[in-house]
């Protein structure tokens, strides 16, 4: 590709917010850190053992991060933390304890997708920066709205987005103060961040808790388009497209791979890092991008970015295509010249893995060695030497010492007092006595202020944050002794169900609405008993369609899987309802919600068990609902699933293919398991499991508990399955609320092939 000349409107685009273009590099591991600082990022990002979303990454310890920190900001490189998975209620002390070490940390940022987290953090750590998770599905300026008010600083945008819509977002984001980061290299998700189940259902590891098993990698059954992988995309890169993302305004330029390894992560950010400064330079790109394709890619692209959803961004190739490109793009016909082609490939890998090498040999995490000398001598005040590092500094006592009359300060007391600060930051060697006289004292109170100054001061001299402890939150009643049915259609066809049922009854409202279409406005507006069901994903105009339905119907109550529709609600003072999409599954994410929001419930997530969600705990007037009946949604895209499987005769996505496609077909993965690929007319590709989600423990075990069983009645995810009979289903689930037990033998014979094993295995 031939060198852009950068624009006078695109120049000023990087000096709007920031001004300056970060490069925020993955750190997998310690040896990766070192490999982006010395590549140049301006920011990594890494992981501990715990709560975050790449467990197959080899992450941190404590003390390593620690390390790191100081190794990072030594070179101006801002570090931080993922604590980017849905959190369990059995986890928040745990979660707490390890935000009351953070914040002394020197840490920069927190990227979170808990909603509980936030609140946490705002009431009770609010010096920390929080950065909102790709998980979090961010596309309309609605969320950043909300994301905004519960304490976000950051914003990762989701990747599926195109540039206009990139910069449309982050125009609102820094009217209010809020920064955004785009996704530019590395792997892509053909699901929406957050929004894939497809591991947590087909073999319980949830992507919402880091242990996706990408299913989207897996091999099929050929396809009837000829695909064995037909869900697998290329790799994204938006090398070429800096330009347009610094007119965008975007602060900061995200790597993915963070289980990839130092090799991966020194070429891929050397070579952005270059192509940034050329940029910044001379307004120039290089045209080079060679040396991204040395390390592991799955061939290239950039039509997310572009708008551009074709056939070419899939790849029936999951596994690494560097040896690939580098035959296909050379003269190499015969054996020997492939072989000459790879064996220059894996030299130049060598030398690009000797100049990393050389450059990380002498970085280090170590711990600061530390060494504290106490002087004791009568008359004189108690002084302290700290050598730490290079550093030293000199403390005492206001007060002299003097002769003790009964108990003495002695070596032992003050050891005891100050081991602490052996610590995750420093190695302490012993403590030194060695001028330290007997039978002195000073008040003790001077000796806990001697401490104070020493830890304000090996602290970087900035204030130690005292531990905190979240009080026990207080249990309130249900809102609804008796536990309700409502229930979910989306076609007009079921409206007679009213007739046959006191439920609520809920419209599930498509993703895709035509522009200045009133249909749903008029259909909402005739039968005020439909109460208005939001989807997740709500892009651009069809986040715009949506909002003029909550303006021109005002309905009195909605459910929202959405959190932009979810700050508009909050704004009109519409009462409104999480849904299980929000992904909430602990009390500190309903307290979010309610306080920050004036949530009126939420759905608790399908994902966790009946042990994880037994000790949650309602907000006071807080209704809890809990969906017993629905298919079960493995993922959503914004790309077409039947390009790759029965075929499309358009080269790509159209603005009418959302509207009008109806199609619906199944894949069958190498094991035989067969699974439904279906969307709502208006509504994204989705992919379903075989079975519905059917759960009668649920109602036994938390009728106490839940103020609401909802039972999903749409035909979406049905593929090719025969429609059931609704009247019958909504006579059987009422008459199981009432504890008619043989209306399980009949539910059974209605939903024959079901499970509830995500109520089993939880996450």
């Amino acid at each position: 590709m031939p060198p852009q000349k950068i624009t006078i409107k695109a120049l000023s685009g990087l000096f709007r917010m920031s001004r300056k273009i970060e490069l925020l590099a993955p750190g997998g591991d310690v040896e990766a850190i070192k490999a982006a600082i010395v590549a140049g990022a301006n920011a990594v990002y890494c992981g501990l053992d715990m709560f975050n979303a790449r467990n197959r990454a080899s992450n941190l310890s404590f003390d390593e991060l620690n390390g790191v920190l100081r190794l990072a900001h030594q070179y101006n490189c801002e570090v931080f933390l993922t604590l980017n998975v849905v959190i369990l209620e059995h986890e928040i002390v745990s979660l707490v304890r390890l935000l009351n070490k953070l914040v002394n940390s020197g840490i920069d940022g927190i990227i979170v997708q808990d909603l509980g987290i936030f609140n946490i953090v705002k009431k009770y750590f609010p010096s920390l920066h929080i950065h909102a998770s790709t998980q979090l599905t961010t596309h309309n300026e609605g969320q950043i709205l909300f994301l905004q008010k519960i304490g976000a600083t950051r914003v990762n945008l989701s990747r599926e987005l195109n540039l206009g819509e990139i910069k449309a977002l982050t125009t609102v984001a820094h009217d209010h103060d809020v920064l955004t980061e785009v996704f530019v290299h590395g792997a892509l998700c053909i699901a929406f961040s957050g929004q894939c189940y497809s591991s947590s259902v087909s073999v319980g590891n949830s992507g919402n808790r880091g242990r996706c098993s990408q299913a989207c990698r897996d091999e099929y059954e050929v396809t009837a388009e000829g695909h064995r992988f037909p869900l697998n995309l290329k790799d994204n890169s938006a090398y070429f497209d800096l330009p347009e993302l610094v007119d965008a305004g975007v602060d900061s330029l995200k790597v993915e791979g963070r289980i990839k390894g130092a090799h991966y992560v020194y070429t891929v950010v050397d070579t952005w890092r270059k192509q940034i400064n050329s940029f910044i330079e001379s307004g120039k790109l290089l045209a080079d991008d060679s040396n991204l394709h040395k390390v592991f890619n799955r061939s290239f692209t950039n039509s997310f970015l572009q708008g551009n959803l074709n056939k070419k961004m899939f790849t029936d190739n999951p596994r690494d295509n560097s040896v690939n490109y580098a035959v296909e793009n050379s003269d190499a016909i015969s054996v020997v010249q492939i072989h000459d082609v790879k064996q220059d490939l894996y030299n130049d890998k060598n030398a690009l893995g000797a100049e990393l090498a050389e450059k990380i040999k002498d970085l280090s995490i170590d711990k600061i060695a530390l060494t504290l000398i106490f002087t004791a001598k009568e008359n004189t005040p108690l002084t302290l030497n700290i050598i730490a590092g290079n550093t030293s500094f000199e403390i005492k006592t206001e007060s002299l010492l003097r002769v003790a009359d009964e108990i003495s300060m002695t070596p032992e007391t003050i050891d005891k007092r100050f081991r602490s600060f052996s610590n995750a930051t420093f190695e302490l060697a012993p403590i030194n006595f060695d001028n330290f006289d007997a039978n002195l004292t000073v008040p003790f109170k001077e000796l806990t202020d001697l401490k104070n100054q020493a830890a304000f001061l090996l602290n970087g001299s900035r204030e130690v944050i005292k531990h905190v402890d979240l009080p026990a939150l207080p249990k309130h009643s249900k809102v609804s002794q008796t536990p309700k049915l409502s229930l979910m259609i989306a076609n007009e066809k079921d409206l007679h169900l009213a007739d046959v049922t006191d439920a609520d009854i809920y419209f599930k409202l498509p993703e895709s609405l035509k522009k200045n279409c009133s249909k749903h406005i008029t259909l909402l507006q005739n039968n005020p008993r439909l109460i208005p069901w939001f989807p997740a994903v709500l892009i651009a105009k069809d986040y715009l369609e949506s909002v003029k339905i909550l303006e021109q119907v005002k309905p009195k109550r909605i459910v929202t899987n959405n959190t932009g529709i979810a700050y508009k609600a909050y704004e009109m003072g519409i009462e409104w309802v999480a849904g299980p999409f929000l992904n909430t599954t602990n009390s500190h994410a309903l307290l979010t919600l309610q306080e920050e929001l004036n949530c009126a419930g939420a759905f608790i997530s399908n994902e966790i068990n009946r042990g994880q969600i037994r000790n949650i705990t309602r907000p006071k007037n807080f209704k809890l609902c809990y969906s017993i009946y629905h298919p079960i949604l493995m993922m959503t895209s914004r790309q077409c699933f039947f390009q790759q499987t029965v075929g499309c005769k358009k080269p790509a996505i159209e603005d009418g293919c959302m509207l009008r496609c109806e199609k619906a077909t199944t894949i069958t993965n190498i094991k035989g398991i067969s699974f439904a690929v279906d969307k709502q007319k208006g509504g994204y590709p989705s992919i379903y499991n075989h079975e519905q989600f059917l759960n009668f423990d649920a109602v036994k075990d938390f009728s106490h508990l839940f103020d609401e069983f909802f039972i999903d009645l749409t035909n979406i995810g049905a593929g090719s399955k025969q429609e059931q009979n609704k009247v019958e289903l909504i006579k059987h689930f009422e008459a199981l609320l009432a504890g008619n037990n043989d209306a399980k033998t009949s539910l059974n014979n209605l939903v024959p092939i079901a499970t509830n094993a995500q109520y089993t295995q939880g996450l």
